[in-house]
């Protein structure tokens, strides 16, 4: 029986909380994000001549950041509703040189304000934990996808008792400070369970099966909208 979750947050807007979170070590996480997504939405050989990406819950931008590296047709829309967070990111791009390629705004990802069948790919990393009730943010990123397009969603699960979370914690936060260990703590008691995420796209009218566990500590929902 997993933890009992808790929730956190809905949005992490001190500006230390968005220096802790940017100076936390991401780069090994976000670079398999992105190689995962690109390995299953195939986008080497695009039919388009720009790919429209969404990033919902985008915090500093660095998911965003690394896709651009990637040196494909891609602009990226990210959204956050935390104005630190993407005062952050905005540096981040800039000093990236990734400004023509990506774009941040001020979004409720509980209502995206773009039409549906928007873009070619909806994409989030580490957002779902964040929301009290997912539910709304999962029907929201599937409606702007366009039909054939790709629905790209990982974060984090919630460990089954006390013990494996501060194993977890000990194991992939060791090298942070105490303020960011705790952050990672109780992001993992916010997190959901594969069998809730499951849940959550059935009531969406979606394939539980589009989600599975990756790693110890995260899992993946990955499908195409529409077909």
């Amino acid at each position: 029986m997993p933890l009992q979750r808790i929730l956190e947050p809905e949005v992490m807007d001190s500006a230390q909380e968005a220096i802790d979170y940017d100076t936390m070590d991401h780069t090994d996480v976000n670079r398999v994000f992105v190689d995962d997504l690109l390995a299953f939405a195939q986008f080497e050989n695009p039919s388009v001549t720009e790919l429209r990406v969404l990033d919902v819950g985008t915090g500093t931008a660095q998911i965003p950041v690394e896709l651009s590296r990637r040196q494909l047709p891609i602009h990226v829309t990210g959204v956050d509703l935390a104005d630190e967070m993407l005062k952050v990111g905005r540096q981040n791009v800039a000093a990236a040189g990734f400004t023509q390629n990506i774009m941040l705004e001020r979004v409720d990802a509980k209502q995206l304000p773009y039409a549906t069948e928007t873009f070619d790919a909806v994409i989030s990393n580490s957002i779902v934990h964040h929301i009290p009730d997912p539910l709304q943010v999962i029907v929201e990123m599937a409606r702007v996808v366009r039909s054939g397009g790709v629905l790209f969603v990982r974060d984090l699960l919630r460990p089954d008792d006390e013990a494996e979370l501060e194993q977890l914690v000990s194991t992939y936060a060791a090298d942070t400070n105490d303020e960011q260990r705790q952050l990672f703590r109780q992001s993992l008691r916010a997190a959901l369970t594969v069998a809730e995420v499951k849940s959550l796209l059935s009531t969406a009218g979606l394939p539980a099966q589009w989600c599975v566990q990756t790693t110890d500590r995260h899992w993946t929902l990955a499908g195409r909208c529409g077909v």
